[in-house]
């Protein structure tokens, strides 16, 4: 019975893992279908060469930063209990890496590409490992401080904070680091617009993403006995009220309502344990209006250039999240309880700061290193050409 349930666990883990893996192709088309069609081809490449970095920086380095565990023993001994220890390290990986796959959203069009997946293996390797081991496996008694100030520790099941607030976070950094596209914000106050380059693959990719967000949440119990269909329809839910809220904030727009469901399942990862599906419907609704409101503001009032709009989606759809989880998750309030609001509140805040700071230090150190920006001539061609030499659709056909 023993190796039936390591099994058996090895198994829902695993499942879990290859659907969070699959939701990178949902990264990689969300920004192909957002961009313009000269750099369509360079969102492909960074997605799945930003995954390779992250495994190399999350094997020898993150995970053990984070856990405490490295993988230098014999085949044997990670073999142990099914190599159950193995897969979680799969699973987790695919959490890590979703965080250079969130930053190159938003600074999309504009990037070097190699000064990117060195940013990568810094932001894998040391900036999101460090938090995630505070918040998921009590590092530097951050843990325990919560606990004793104000009755429970920070509640994130499934990355709220720790993946997409910190991922968000980070890249409000690096698209304040590189500044708007060029042409983007004229000098007399004109803005150009640049529209999706492809609606389709921008509802693919939004598509696949909400397909495996139920991986990336319900699995994040990591072993069978935990599982719980709460989770399951709280994701729902909360789906559902990113998608209506984004649909009636956003007046029909098509980018904003596939964006929707993902701004509803970012905020309700950390508390999708604990709330009741009201709740849950609650918190999606708030982050759907949130998204819309906020993806407007940044780009028209504020002038900032975050292309998919990472820093609303996940930034502060997930700081949301986690507060969200403080106050949903009471049990005045239909939820489970065993949650604070005041250590939301401050896990979340730290976790904004770490971000920030992490960020601002990996970005700009690379700024004055190598640069990070394509010249003007490269980013007028496109990331495509510029990079990668050649384009997603050529322009005819060949002649042989």
């Amino acid at each position: 019975m023993e190796t039936f349930k390591s099994g058996s666990d090895v198994l829902f883990i695993l499942l879990g893992a290859i659907m969070v893996l699959a939701m990178h192709a949902g990264f990689a088309f969300l920004e192909l279908g957002t961009v313009r069609k000269k750099n369509q081809v360079n969102a492909l490449v960074k997605i799945l060469t930003d995954f390779s970095v992250s495994t190399i920086a999350y094997f020898f380095i993150g995970y053990g930063i984070a856990y405490g565990v490295d993988f230098m023993a014999g085949a044997g001994q990670l073999a142990e209990k099914n190599g159950y220890d193995l897969v979680k390290f799969f699973f987790l990986l695919t959490f890590a890496a979703a965080i250079p796959a969130i930053v190159s959203g938003g600074i999309a069009e504009r990037a070097k590409f190699n000064p990117q997946l060195a940013a990568t293996f810094l932001l894998v390797g040391f900036v999101y490992p460090f938090f995630e081991g505070m918040v998921w496996n009590g590092n530097y008694g951050f843990q325990a401080w919560l606990e004793a100030s104000f009755g429970a520790r920070l509640h994130d099941f499934a990355g709220s904070v720790v993946v997409h607030a910190v991922g968000g976070w980070i890249g409000l950094a690096a698209v304040l680091l590189l500044g708007a596209r060029q042409g983007r914000y004229r000098k007399d106050g004109g803005i150009a617009a640049h529209p999706p380059s492809s609606i389709p693959f921008l509802a693919l990719g939004a598509w696949i993403l909400t397909v495996g967000w139920f991986g990336f949440n319900v699995m994040s119990a990591q072993t069978i006995e935990a599982v719980s269909g709460l989770v399951a329809v709280n994701s729902l839910m909360a789906m559902v009220g990113g998608t209506l809220a984004a649909l009636f904030a956003g007046r029909n727009d098509p980018g904003f309502i596939h964006n929707g469901p993902l701004a509803g399942l970012v905020a309700v990862c950390a508390g999708s344990d604990v709330m009741h599906p009201l709740g849950a419907l609650a918190t999606g609704a708030v982050a759907g209006g949130l998204f819309v409101w906020m993806f407007t503001t940044t780009q028209n009032k504020w002038k900032i250039d975050d292309v998919l709009g990472v820093w609303p989606l996940h930034g502060l759809c997930g700081a949301w999240g986690g507060i969200a989880a403080g106050i949903f998750g009471l049990q005045a309030l239909g939820g489970m309880g065993g949650v604070a609001f005041m250590s939301q509140l401050v896990g979340t805040l730290a976790g904004v700061v770490i971000a920030l700071a992490g960020g601002f230090v990996v970005y700009g150190a690379l700024k004055h290193a190598v640069g990070i920006r394509l010249d003007q001539e490269e980013e007028f061609r496109g990331a495509d050409l510029a990079i990668h030499k050649i384009s997603a659709t050529p322009e005819r056909e060949t002649n042989w």
